[in-house]
């Protein structure tokens, strides 16, 4: 049996960050119409961007926007701010692939991680 495969979307979220509320085509995210959350899934991937670990996240085709908030006992001195939000845009595989190729990167897998390394170098690209 063959299995459908869906267009999936990216955004990067820094760690001490939380996704708060969630947009689609018809305003926010209704799980009772949907009948389920919607699908958000950190990968295993994570760039370093002015110092910032950024890790990647995967949706479902039908998020259009997110929201994402610090969380307040991991908030650094950068990011404590009162009812301080952000919208996140979200981006393509291949944008997103593209960003992690120039970037400096690391791989977590369980407890195990590749640091500081090139995408090719982590994924014999």
């Amino acid at each position: 049996m063959s299995q459908t495969r869906h267009p999936v979307k990216y955004f990067f979220l820094s760690d001490g960050w939380s996704v708060g509320r969630v947009w689609e085509f018809g305003g926010l995210w209704n799980e009772a119409s949907w009948r389920r959350k919607p699908e958000i899934h950190q990968t295993h991937l994570c760039l370093w961007e002015n110092g910032e670990k950024l890790w990647l996240y995967r949706v479902e085709e039908a998020v259009l926007m997110v929201e994402v908030k610090p969380i307040a006992n991991a908030a650094s001195a950068a990011t404590r701010t009162i009812g301080q939000v952000v919208l996140k845009r979200l981006i393509s595989g291949d944008q997103a692939i593209d960003l992690l190729s120039k970037a400096e990167m690391s791989v977590s897998i369980g407890e195990a991680s590749i640091g500081e390394t090139s995408i090719g170098e982590a994924t014999g690209l």
